[in-house]
């Protein structure tokens, strides 16, 4: 397999920007399906620019939103534990680069470049650690502060490239965000209403919605 390199050294920002052999650059507009529930699994995918969204469909056709990702994310990689079909749907939310990995040649990079896998274990572990923590805020926390939270991680609110005292998120219905949270779409309503009136969330940016980080306040409350 080539690699992207300079001198022969891997060089892992071009790798993840060029498409050789079994890695391709994908373009999918806003609303695009890239895979649908029931697919087969025989890719991994990192997204280069833009959001997707993951959703699911009960056997009795209810469907619920269950992530949104974005730029620097992987999906997909259940192929890599012999998954054979996909548990999910995933859209373009906004107009998307994506690389795609089939499983053999993601296999190969995990095992031939270090600096590689260790992004991807890294990104893993993240997940996993989030996951937990959006256990703990279901079990615990008040649907107020679980959507604090979302619009904070949707914003990727703590990034150390992302100080900025607001932040942006892409415009999501109040459905979306009342699936995500696991809470009514009335009560989102209301939430968001408080939230736009107390200053933490401003609409008035198109597409996009301007989150200030000030909002952490709403998830620290006693």
């Amino acid at each position: 397999m080539v690699t992207a390199n300079i001198r022969g050294q891997f060089v892992l920002k071009a790798f993840l920007s060029t498409s050789d052999g079994g890695r391709t650059i994908l373009a999918f507009p806003k609303k695009k399906k890239i895979f649908t529930q029931g697919d087969s699994s025989d890719a991994v995918f990192y997204i280069n620019k833009g959001s997707v969204k993951l959703t699911v469909v009960s056997k009795n056709g209810k469907e619920a939103t269950v992530g949104i990702l974005q730029e620097g994310d992987f999906f997909g990689e259940s192929c890599l534990t012999r998954q054979p079909l996909r548990l999910c749907s995933c859209s373009a939310m906004t107009d998307c680069s994506l690389m795609r990995f089939d499983k053999k040649s993601m296999m190969e990079m995990l095992h031939q470049e270090q600096e590689f896998s260790n992004l991807f274990v890294a990104y893993l572990l993240k997940r996993n650690i989030q996951y937990e923590e959006d256990l703990v805020d279901q079990l615990f926390n008040s649907s107020e502060k679980r959507l604090a939270r979302t619009l904070l991680l949707l914003a990727r609110f703590g990034k150390k490239d992302n100080e900025d005292k607001t932040l942006s998120v892409p415009r999501l219905s109040q459905k979306t965000l009342a699936e995500m949270v696991g809470t009514t779409r009335g009560r989102v309503s209301f939430f968001m209403n408080r939230f736009r009136k107390s200053g933490f969330i401003d609409y008035r940016a198109g597409n996009a919605m301007q989150v200030n980080n000030s909002l952490l306040s709403v998830v620290l409350q006693d």
